[in-house]
């Protein structure tokens, strides 16, 4: 037996559309030669950040949890990633960091299935 579809919040709906433009512009990136400066392993790994991210604002528009805690776990990895390079952004951090918060109150009404 199936559940009754949850309906997704308008802040969800705006947290993905953002997130999925956000993956549009940054997916080229992914083939910039700045990347290639920064070591071979780098280009392939910012390209796994962005799948994950992708992955992530899908599990999300769909209101799954797992879209929470993948979106949580690639914002952690990514954020360790960029210290390491010495490139963090203030603006990518406090975006991110609001995008979580906004999620939390809607998480215990997301379906725990994938």
């Amino acid at each position: 037996m199936q559940g009754a579809a949850i309906k997704r919040p308008g802040l969800i709906s705006t947290i993905c559309i953002l997130g999925f433009i956000w993956i549009v512009f940054s997916f080229p990136g992914v083939f910039a030669p700045s990347l290639k400066k920064l070591g071979d392993w780098y280009p392939a790994l910012f390209g796994i950040l962005v799948a994950t991210s992708f992955i992530s604002y899908i599990g999300l528009w769909h209101m799954k949890r797992w879209g929470v805690q993948l979106f949580v776990i690639s914002f952690f990895v990514k954020e360790t990633l960029l210290v390491l390079i010495d490139d963090v952004s203030f603006v990518g951090v406090v975006f991110s960091v609001f995008f979580i918060i906004s999620m939390l109150p809607f998480y215990k009404r997301m379906d725990v299935n994938l």
